[in-house]
């Protein structure tokens, strides 16, 4: 397991077992899904399965989606991190994309921003990758909110699994 990331509030780390009723909270909840396709999970073993896919990703790629933890509680908060995407989306293929999701009463309290902002400095400057990319449903404006205030740059709008997506990137300044 590689070392957490501390930030001021936020312990990030891999992903456990020991995580899975929180994401059963995050991705069972339909508001969470809204801009997702509206599939919200239904059983608590469907979630299990996505941190056993996480963990796949460390192994494969070395990183992955990553558990949010707030210091002061020890509470899970959701999910963020750099993720390897080996389909083609948008005209790239074999590129590292960052994402957050979080459990809903986490909303609003800039825990995306703080994470996203320690994952772009280690993407770029411990994973020395050239780029960052992110895709949003178009129509999810808070999520395009963190991602510009991460410092990525709006690209293009384009067509995805049936729903207008939104394209964002960022190069690495130390390249």
């Amino acid at each position: 397991m590689k070392n957490p990331i501390e930030t001021e509030r936020l312990l990030l780390r891999e992903l456990l077992l020991s995580d899975a009723d929180g994401m059963f909270e995050l991705d069972s909840n339909p508001k969470v899904h809204l801009f997702l396709g509206n599939n919200p999970v239904k059983k608590l073993e469907e979630s299990i399965e996505y941190i056993h896919f996480a963990q796949k990703q460390y192994k494969d790629f070395g990183i992955g989606r990553w558990a949010v933890i707030l210091k002061e509680t020890n509470e899970f908060l959701g999910w963020s991190g750099i993720k390897f995407i080996t389909d083609e989306i948008n005209g790239h293929k074999n590129f590292y994309e960052i994402g957050y999701r979080f459990i809903e009463k986490y909303w609003g309290k800039g825990y995306a921003t703080e994470a996203g902002k320690a994952f772009v400095d280690y993407a770029f400057n411990e994973m020395k990758v050239d780029a960052l990319y992110a895709y949003a449903d178009a129509g999810n404006e808070n999520s395009r909110k963190i991602l510009e205030k991460l410092g990525l740059q709006y690209v293009n709008s384009f067509e995805y699994e049936g729903e207008t997506e939104v394209w964002y990137e960022m190069k690495n300044p130390n390249l």
